[in-house]
């Protein structure tokens, strides 16, 4: 949703259900046998049962999809079901559920997770969950949403990020199919490509043994333009050939003049013949007025043949596909770790599809090299070098003359750096109660903590005068509950290649993560200690690592 939020379209611009459905005929007479209800929200239609139900009756349509934000899923889903839709998409770019609120300017994320495990639930498989990945806001998060597959049957797509009007595109914040492919293949290198089905925009890929299947949707790296068979319509009744193409042409205006279903057909043929062989580039589109995703689609049509390139003929043509509103999720989120319980994704999910668990957990990305027994609440050894740690007798931020001065790191060569901080926050047992059962009024105390140590981590040149600014390839915040004490463990890990260390950023994310969890808790008690504020380990650089053991 734009930060300015969307102007509503009058009711009386709107398609009518009767409209709709004169449409829908139209098309599936010309051959289309997919048409999918996507929005805006379908949902908050009030008979959109009953225009599935409809849609359903038609001879020749296959299949009746829909892409939906998720939050009136659960309750909507079994008439829909009834009424025989056949696909779900649910829109979901974030599993944090303050990340959530930030991204779709509402609440709902628990909603979300309950439409997903409806839709398990009644059989739907596989659920496809759409995520849109943008740097700086979710890219952190991609090994979560893939560990959902292991154990659920969903079909988690990525899609690359596209210019509308208000979201504020910017080349810089686009992750390649190519860069979250890498990503990914760090992490499961075992991962397959299958093979793509016809007319499909989705470039779909396995991890062997898992339930689901990952998808990337490459609209704007690798587009598919030549292979499209898609078309929209937009709420107000416009025909749209190219998602990403300005020109629209109004089916409502001539219904409402009475065309004829000749007139109609020449006129969506005329509109399909103008379609250009592909798209223009991603720097072109961002200039282009264009409508804000949220308002681009009512439904979505598409014919399994593929086109013929140059054809202008109308059967050629069709398709539609989806829009976003996020979600998505697995009963299967945690590993037994010898040591206690990790989440492989964030634990804030999991509540809403499992329950029982021994303790509440957060971590912001469990990376392959972690230690699973790093949040462990058992009393810990003595710091100890891992061997000779070479020190100076002078302080590096002092010059000759005893004036502040930033240490020159020009000279020094990249190496790889990891450091890892902790903190423990003594919240006291009746604030303790409350994060663990997540009763704050404020919201999730977990939560914000980790948010906040993940962006101070990112921010330590800014507040701490001399640090040098590191380009961080990771940033992972963890916090675990540790009853004996009725504390959170905040351990926060930071990696870069870079002629300079990142134990800075990682002392400030777990500090941060720290303060920020005293200020989720402090109406309730003032009498909380933050404590034992440390660095755990260091690696790479010229003095040597170091471990605290």
């Amino acid at each position: 949703m734009p930060e300015e939020g969307v102007p509503l379209t009058p009711k009386a611009d709107l398609l009518t259900t009767e409209e709709l459905l004169t449409l829908a005929r139209l098309f599936v007479k010309e051959g289309v046998d997919k048409i999918r209800l996507t929005g805006g929200e379908p949902l908050i239609r009030p008979d959109v049962v009953d225009i599935v139900a409809q849609l359903h009756q038609l001879e020749g349509l296959r299949t009746i999809g829909i892409t939906t934000n998720g939050i009136n899923l659960a309750r909507l889903l079994p008439q829909l079901q009834e009424a025989g839709l056949s696909t779900i998409n649910i829109s979901l770019d974030t599993l944090v559920p303050a990340k959530f609120e930030f991204i779709v300017r509402r609440k709902g994320f628990h909603k979300v997770m309950e439409g997903i495990h409806k839709a398990i639930e009644l059989g739907y498989s596989p659920v496809k969950v759409n995520c849109v990945v943008m740097r700086g806001l979710n890219e952190d998060e991609l090994l979560d949403f893939v560990a959902l597959t292991e154990g659920l049957p969903l079909d988690v797509r990525f899609i690359e990020y596209m210019p509308f009007d208000g979201n504020k595109w910017n080349f810089k914040k686009m992750v390649s199919y190519k860069e979250m492919l890498d990503t990914l293949r760090q992490q499961w290198p075992e991962l397959e490509k299958l093979p793509e089905e016809e007319s499909s925009t989705a470039k779909a890929f396995k991890i062997p043994g898992f339930r689901g299947r990952v998808s990337f949707i490459t609209s704007m790296s690798e587009h598919f333009c030549g292979t499209c068979n898609r078309l929209r319509i937009t709420a107000d009744g416009n025909l749209k050939v190219c998602l990403f193409g300005n020109s629209e042409v109004s089916l409502r205006d001539h219904l409402r003049a009475g065309a004829s279903e000749e007139e109609l057909r020449r006129i969506i043929g005329a509109a399909v013949g103008r379609k250009k062989r592909q798209h223009a580039g991603m720097f072109s589109i961002s200039q282009m007025k264009n409508r804000p995703m949220i308002l681009i689609e009512l439904f979505l049509m598409c014919q399994d043949s593929p086109p013929a390139i140059p054809s202008i003929s109308f059967r050629d043509s069709l398709h539609v596909q989806g829009l976003r509103h996020r979600v998505s999720f697995s009963s299967q989120m945690v590993t037994s770790w010898k040591g206690g319980w990790l989440p492989q994704i964030p634990l804030l999910a999991q509540r809403w599809l499992a329950s029982g668990l021994p303790q509440r957990h957060y971590g912001s990305h469990l990376d392959s090299d972690a230690n699973p027994k790093c949040l462990s609440p058992e009393p810990r050894a003595p710091a100890t070098p891992s061997g000779p740690l070479p020190t100076s007798d002078q302080l590096t931020h002092v010059d000759g003359e005893g004036q502040v001065a930033m240490v020159d790191v020009g000279g020094k060569p990249d190496t790889e750096r990891v450091a890892v901080a902790s903190a423990v926050v003594l919240l006291g047992p009746v604030a303790y109660k409350l994060v663990q059962e997540n009763q704050l009024k404020k919201g999730d105390a977990l939560v914000v903590a980790q948010l906040a140590g993940v962006q101070a981590a990112k921010l330590t040149s800014q507040l701490i005068p001399l640090c040098h600014h590191v380009a961080l390839s990771h940033v992972q915040v963890q916090l675990e509950l540790d009853s004996t004490r009725h504390a959170v463990v905040v351990r926060a890990s930071c990696r870069a290649r870079g002629p300079t260390g990142v134990e800075m950023e990682a002392l400030t994310s777990a500090a941060v993560a720290a303060l920020a969890l005293y200020d989720m808790c402090k109406a309730v008690s003032r009498d909380i200690v933050l404590a034992e504020i440390k660095l755990v380990s260091k690696t790479g650089g010229q003095r040597g690592d170091f471990h605290r053991t």
